[in-house]
């Protein structure tokens, strides 16, 4: 679907009860594992310097066990460090942190992995309902391992495992139907029962009158998905994507990718060092980005998602 015609109005939610939760996030439960290493030690697991890649569970055991052998070891000057992750969730403990009520849904397992994705997403102040996984449906708590070289450059080995049991079953309805905004993640449409369970959180929200923001997530979820996320834009009130997925999206330029989405009820498009642009009602805002030493991107799109999702909680204006 091509959004053409006149731009529909944001949802006015008139549930029959109040939102227990301004937001609720459905992603990927992850946990960010980071550690310095060496050229020497990139190169003795065969990883290329600055590159992501999708692992496996045995090689994402050797490559934490090794991590922690390697922090373990005598004068070698750093800890482990471990904490929750995953786009939306990030956006979640940033939103928590502004001050809205969160909640977020994914999967995780009932392992030491899941402990620390756990405790520190409550820590953060976000209900996390989600009920742990154990046995042959457990898979592991996802995990991204991210070694950090001597010149700053990022090595990611991520392993999906547990976020790859996130199905229908764990869509808590109640939840949904009790929280103002749900927040969803691209990059669930890369698993079929994942998909299915982000469907049908949209579509309850809906149905109690709730609002449904979509994050494109990557260029490269845009693209493996682009017919099933133009569909889906049908059912979304407030649009995330930054410059290269909106044109990786509708496969055009930024001006092309404007036009396209100017039918949707609130899409924010990003452009990092250009801003950001907001499109609502027929009317385009422009957001200059404030200067600004830059040390790391990481995240930048979640921080940003957060502020938007929790000043619109609060009553702000898009202008705000």
């Amino acid at each position: 679907m091509h959004p053409t015609g006149r731009p529909r109005p944001l949802t006015q939610t008139t549930p029959s009860s109040p939102a227990r939760f301004d937001l609720l996030g459905l992603g990927n439960a992850i946990v960010d594992v980071l550690a310095p290493a060496s050229v020497e030690t990139l190169a003795e697991y065969g990883m290329i310097p600055g590159a992501m890649n999708l692992i496996d569970a045995e090689r994402a055991e050797l490559l934490y066990a090794a991590l922690r052998e390697m922090a373990a070891r005598p004068g070698a000057g750093h800890a482990l460090a471990q904490s929750s992750g995953g786009s939306v969730a990030n956006s979640c403990v940033a939103a928590a942190a502004l001050g809205a009520r969160v909640a977020y849904l994914g999967t995780v397992a009932e392992d030491s992995l899941g402990d620390i994705f756990a405790d520190d997403i409550a820590r953060a102040g976000v209900h996390f309902p989600s009920a742990r996984l154990s046995g042959a449906d457990a898979r592991g708590t996802a995990r991204c391992m991210i070694l950090v070289a001597p010149d700053g450059s990022r090595t990611m080995n991520t392993y999906l495992g547990a976020c790859t049991a996130f199905t229908e079953a764990q869509v808590d309805e109640d939840i949904v139907r009790a929280s103002a905004i749900i927040y969803l993640e691209g990059y669930l449409f890369d698993d079929p029962a994942a998909k299915a369970a982000f469907r049908k959180a949209a579509r309850i929200a809906r149905q109690a009158g709730r609002r449904v923001a979509l994050s494109i997530s990557d260029p490269f979820c845009a693209d493996r998905h682009r017919a099933d996320f133009r569909a889906l834009l049908a059912d979304v009130d407030i649009l995330f994507a930054n410059e290269l997925e909106a044109e990786s999206l509708f496969q055009t330029d930024f001006e092309g990718a404007v036009r396209a989405v100017a039918s949707l009820p609130v899409a924010v498009l990003t452009r990092g060092p250009l801003g950001s642009v907001i499109l609502s009602a027929g009317e385009r805002i422009e957001i200059p980005a404030l200067p600004t030493e830059v040390v790391d991107t990481t995240g930048a799109g979640d921080a940003y998602a957060a502020g938007f999702l929790a000043g619109l909680a609060a009553g702000r204006s898009l202008r705000d």
